[in-house]
């Protein structure tokens, strides 16, 4: 009933930027809280970065001042800006969301997308 298709992965240096997007569609009443998420090898999955229908954005401590998160509500897009990446930012990032539906729109599903990697190296 909902996807969410994640775009803008891929390799860069040190230092370089990506610009990862988000777009959910399908039978979609409102979404809360969107975000993103990142697994890299061998490790749990983490949050990087999430940010309400209204309110203030949440960052992990190793992204902060790099990373910025937005959204556009009206085309129901996340996205993670990302500057001066590090060889730690390598992991394929997870777009994340929380979505009502028109059947019961007080009820909130935690939907996924498919996973964009990012790779970081020289």
């Amino acid at each position: 009933q909902v996807q969410l298709v994640e775009s803008g992965g891929g390799l860069v240096q040190p230092g370089g930027s990506l610009r990862l997007s988000c777009a959910a569609s399908g039978r979609i009443f409102s979404i809360n809280e969107m975000g993103w998420y990142r697994q890299a090898p061998g490790k749990q999955r983490e949050l990087v970065a999430t940010i309400p229908s209204g309110g203030s954005t949440n960052y992990a401590d190793s992204v902060k001042g790099r990373f910025t998160i937005s959204r556009d509500n009206a085309k129901n897009t996340v996205t993670l800006q990302m500057n001066s990446l590090k060889p730690e930012d390598t992991a394929v990032y997870y777009c994340n969301a929380d979505i009502s539906h028109y059947s019961d729109y007080d009820v909130y599903y935690e939907y996924w997308g498919q996973g964009t990697q990012v790779t970081v190296s020289s």
